[in-house]
């Protein structure tokens, strides 16, 4: 097969990339040092977090001036987030640390007052107005695609500024900000999407760069593309439970209140209710439309090598076929090998990136850092698996994941936590009540509220908070809007509401009611009681604006 160069930084999820280019026909060929530029007739340059991270790695390693010029000499080039942001100038994320300057422009943060920051999720590239005038677009780009998007600094668009130095420049809409999505001129092409988890939308991009097709004529249904169906789409996730069932194979599973033995049936007694295999579970979410698919492992390996684990195993196989946004949860802390080798939770995670994730979901261990956030009078140690994760890989790859209850009260002065005046009182008629937050999968109650821990968690830089709710989940009766409510209020960071999904009108109503990011579902789509297709069409009957999945052409 034909070959493309990747020069890897330590950029976080590669596989996928490496995965997304075999999948349309080319094989990768690594840069190992600056010289192997001179070989490369085509090369890609991902990125995943830190600005100044970026810059400052290519340029210990002396990669910036051979970057420069293999740029200059015409060869065909192609940057990925964090890699389009490279050709800029500079960016308010590290204002010490200068881009290759190929545009004067910098980057610049996200206005976090009217929207949550970083902006996650499925948004458009559309090509401006001075080019859908000609009717084309380019690299594959279509109007009526969505693309993923992860990332808190972006590139403002003012309206033909690119265009007189000759750039082809496709925006998207986040709020009131409008930023430049793509990029184009000679030989450069660049995103600032992640083209290898944006679906068939994606992969076309990435296979009109590699074959050298630039320009493609739109049709007279793109050109009619309506302003209404920019912006961020309503992200469906579908989530699936994973552990080890009583014959030792790993398989999706969900239960109610976190018991995810079967208590009916012919598997009654016990067992681990099977609901199917990860990977082949993983492939339909995907095939259904899911925007992002979320493993949550529930099974301690204890015998079993950190490099070894199963898990690690399943994100491999998953990222090969499934080209949308993966993470996984469970596990990622400071741990002991079987040899006895500490390990840390970074190395523990960078296992993970390296297998297909693009996330890490942080749970247990999530709450006993914010205990000692506040114990240290809200210092950071720079020591936790949040922060020194999101240090090396961007906020954008942790996710918190949260277990709270309600706790009753009849006053607020009763407690020291926050609390709020409830539509729904319990059975001795108590209307005030606070969300005490657990660990070890809910089983263990701890004395720090969900307010207190969301907060501490974007403070040691996590970049989204998974709300769970112990008592709505597997009930099928709907969100929490009140705690998912209760914690928009507190941070900026995006929230994915969980729990209590059973039926598409519950995404209506938490769109609906709650300033939500994201829903997620489970238990309704194991069940093959809806599909993830099911939620989408629900939703764009009422008006959302939701991605609709593109099958391989």
């Amino acid at each position: 097969m034909p070959t493309v160069h990747l020069l890897d930084y330590v950029a976080g999820n590669v596989r996928s990339l490496v995965n997304a280019i075999n999948k349309v026909g080319y094989e990768v060929e690594w840069v190992r040092s600056p010289s192997d530029l001179q070989n490369a007739e085509k090369l890609i340059l991902p990125g995943v977090g830190h600005f100044g991270h970026c810059l400052s790695q290519l340029s210990n390693g002396d990669y910036l001036e051979p970057l420069r010029q293999y740029i200059t000499s015409g060869k065909p080039f192609m940057g990925i987030c964090v890699g389009l942001q490279a050709l800029f100038e500079g960016s308010e994320e590290d204002a010490n640390v200068p881009g290759l300057g190929l545009i004067p422009v910098r980057m610049q943060k996200f206005n976090a007052k009217t929207k949550s920051v970083p902006h996650i999720g499925w948004n458009s590239a559309t090509n401006t107005r001075v080019n859908l005038s000609r009717g084309q677009s380019f690299y594959g780009l279509n109007p009526n695609s969505k693309y993923y998007y992860v990332h808190s600094y972006a590139a403002r668009y003012e309206p033909e500024t690119l265009e007189r130095d000759g750039w082809l420049v496709a925006v998207a809409s986040y709020g009131e900000e409008k930023f430049i999505g793509a990029v184009a001129r000679d030989n450069i092409f660049a995103t600032q999407f992640h083209p290898e988890k944006s679906g068939q939308a994606g992969l076309r991009t990435i296979h009109a760069f590699l074959n050298g097709d630039k320009f493609h004529t739109l049709t007279p249904e793109d050109l009619a593309r309506t302003e209404e169906k920019d912006g961020l789409t309503r992200r469906i996730i579908a989530c699936l439970d994973v552990r080890t069932n009583d014959a030792g194979d790993l398989v999706v599973t969900k239960g109610d209140q976190y018991d995810v033995r079967e208590k009916n049936g012919p598997d009654a007694g016990g067992q681990v209710r099977n609901l199917g295999k990860p990977v082949d579970m993983a492939k339909k979410y995907y095939e259904q439309g899911a925007d992002e698919v979320t493993f949550l492992n529930i099974t301690s390996f204890r015998n079993c090598p950190v490099a070894d684990l199963p898990m690690l195993e399943i994100l491999r196989r998953t990222s090969e076929t499934v080209f949308v946004p993966l993470t996984i949860g469970g596990g990622i802390r400071d741990t002991v090998d079987t040899d006895g080798t500490h390990i840390p939770a970074l190395d523990v995670a960078t296992m993970y990136f390296k297998s297909g994730a693009d996330k890490v979901s942080i749970g247990s261990e999530a709450v006993m850092a914010a205990e000692e956030f506040y114990e240290a009078g809200e210092t950071l140690s720079g020591k936790t698996a949040i922060e020194t994760i999101s240090k090396a890989y961007g906020n954008q790859a942790v996710v918190v994941s949260v277990d709270p209850k309600r706790v009753y009260v009849s006053r607020p002065e009763d407690t020291g936590h926050h609390t709020i005046k409830t539509k729904y009182p319990n059975g001795v008629g108590q209307t005030f009540c606070w969300y005490q937050c657990t660990i070890k999968g809910g089983r263990e109650p701890r004395d720090i509220d969900v307010c207190q821990l969301a907060k501490a968690a974007e403070a040691m830089g996590a970049g989204e908070i998974l709300l769970n709710c112990i008592d709505k989940d597997g009930s099928n009766s709907g969100f929490d809007l009140e705690l998912i409510n209760h914690v928009k209020a507190a941070i900026a960071i995006p929230v994915i509401a969980s729990s209590g999904a059973g039926l598409p009108k519950h995404f209506e109503e938490v769109f609906e009611r709650t300033t939500t990011d994201a829903a997620l579902g489970a238990g309704m789509f194991h069940r093959g009681e809806y599909t993830v297709g099911d939620v989408k069409n629900h939703l764009d009957s009422k008006g959302f604006l939701v991605r609709q999945f593109e099958p391989d052409v």
